[in-house]
């Protein structure tokens, strides 16, 4: 293909994106030859098609791995950091072009697609700044009779696997700690959006991180592929982005070799809304909370908690800004709310929709799937969305609100707790002190109050519950990624 086949048009890409798999230092096609159809959302037309690897390519991408990795670990942290700070100014200069190939190849609207490439990036220059900051400890033994030394070590060969909804920020959010910490790895993208890792990967590879560090398969067999790679045991750490469903088997596969493992799952999300918060503060909130990425983000609210005393104001002002929204292809100027990525993700919002409206719920906006090429779902709101109700034990990963009254703050902390998921949460009051003693309450590995937006590449981003184990970003994010070694010396 052309350098320009997936570029806006007068602004070409600086590379003709790779569709093979990256093995050392080659991008080389399946041994088999077989290939994955790669479709826009938009419009269901097949962009173009990627390796479809087997578990021969990924032993290889293992090989490569432990090729490089002593002579990774054993490069100064200011080395890895500069080599990081390289890839963020690498991928800023392309954020136009790589954000035209994240809306092409998963729906979302230009804006967002911008938002994901500085935040992806920003995971290069955080880890960067946290690569020579690793470190260890000493201090004396209650005896007094020796020292005990912790040194931090990288923990070795780790397989990151990453959804569809954030194909560069999921990919950036694991790569740069495990490259910080000393750690070569494997990346396993999403079957739906490769093309996003893919180019990412290749800008890595153009600002100079060594062959074999970072390696990228493809397959549509992800079971067979991912297992073998677990069960290698020069492979010591396993990242996951994904569904609770997925993320116990891989738990489960992981477990024969005792392999390290972080899980960032499902969410579902509660937004909370007392009687006295500024109602319009609140209302961006939600916008941004509920339409971010269209509602395709793990931290997504899911189910809206509002006060009776201002609830059918906030009803009526949510339906009228979400139904102000633009609907269309994500490469268009003026979208607002792009395609769902695929016709299961429409099957399961309508779904869910039905279901809720069968049991009592009011459909205030929306509602119905768009009679359009593509996969389209307009931005929908449902009130008085009765227990029992599906859609608020799954989460639904569309531009659906689901709202829902409440009498007082003890009961929205319950309702919101009333789940087995507890990635994130919001809460909106006038009272700080009221909102953070809620806060604290609501069992979610992270809760953000008065704001819509609870990312942050230097804040620990996980889940408690079902949804997850460790935390990316921040420092913590780091030490995911190494071992601490106890050394005991006499003195």
């Amino acid at each position: 293909m052309t350098a320009n086949a997936f570029a806006p048009a007068g602004q070409p890409g600086p590379f003709a994106v790779p569709t093979d798999n990256l093995i050392g230092d080659a991008w080389v096609p399946a041994a088999s030859g077989k290939r994955i159809d790669i479709a826009d959302p938009s419009s269901g037309a097949v962009l173009t098609s990627v390796a479809d690897a087997s578990v021969e390519e990924g032993i290889a991408a293992v090989d490569a791995a432990d090729a490089a990795a002593a002579a990774w670990a054993a490069t100064p942290p200011r080395k890895r950091a500069d080599f990081l700070l390289a890839c963020f100014h690498a991928m800023m200069a392309e954020q136009e072009w790589l954000a035209h190939l994240i809306s092409l190849e998963n729906g979302k609207a230009l804006t967002d697609a911008r938002g994901e490439v500085a935040y992806a990036a920003e995971f290069f220059r955080w880890y960067a700044e946290e690569a020579v900051r690793i470190n260890g400890e000493l201090s004396v033994s209650p005896s007094g009779g020796n020292r005990i030394l912790v040194q931090y070590q990288p923990i070795g060969i780790a397989l990151l696997i990453t959804p569809w909804n954030f194909p560069a920020a999921m990919a950036t959010r694991k790569i740069a700690p495990a490259l910080a910490a000393g750690c070569t790895c494997i990346l396993k993208p999403a079957e739906e959006t490769p093309l996003t890792a893919l180019a990412v990967a290749e800008i890595m590879r153009r600002a100079g991180v060594p062959a074999g560090v970072v390696n990228v398969v493809n397959t549509s067999e992800p079971g067979p592929v991912c297992s073998a790679i677990l069960h290698d045991p020069r492979v010591r750490k396993l990242s996951f982005t994904g569904s609770t469903e997925v993320g116990r088997i891989l738990l489960r596969e992981a477990a024969d070799q005792v392999i390290s493992s972080s899980m960032e799952l499902g969410g579902n999300a509660p937004f909370l809304v007392l009687d006295d918060a500024d109602l319009d503060e609140a209302i961006e909130g939600a916008m941004v909370a509920k339409m971010r990425n269209a509602g395709e983000a793990c931290t997504a609210a899911n189910r809206f908690y509002v006060q009776r005393g201002i609830h059918d104001a906030f009803v009526a002002k949510l339906s009228e800004r979400m139904g102000a929204m633009t609907v269309g292809n994500g490469i268009e100027a003026g979208t607002q709310c792009g395609a769902m990525i695929n016709q299961a993700s429409i099957d399961k919002i309508e779904r869910l929709v039905a279901d809720a409206v069968g049991r009592g719920a009011e459909v205030k906006l929306g509602g119905q799937t768009l009679d359009r090429p593509g996969y389209f779902y307009p931005p929908s709101v449902i009130a008085n969305v009765q227990p029992g109700s599906e859609i608020l034990s799954t989460e639904v990963f569309g531009p659906v609100a689901a709202v829902i009254p409440f009498d007082t703050p003890e009961e929205a902390v319950a309702l919101a707790n009333a789940t087995e998921y507890g990635l994130a949460a919001y809460v909106y009051s006038g009272d700080l002190k009221r909102a953070l003693q809620m806060a604290e309450k609501i069992e979610c590995g992270m809760v953000a109050v008065n704001r819509g937006l609870v990312s942050d590449a230097a804040a620990p981003f996980g889940g408690v519950k079902q949804s997850g184990l460790g935390r990316e970003g921040s420092h913590h994010g780091l030490i995911e990624y190494c071992e601490a070694k106890y050394i005991a010396v006499s003195w």
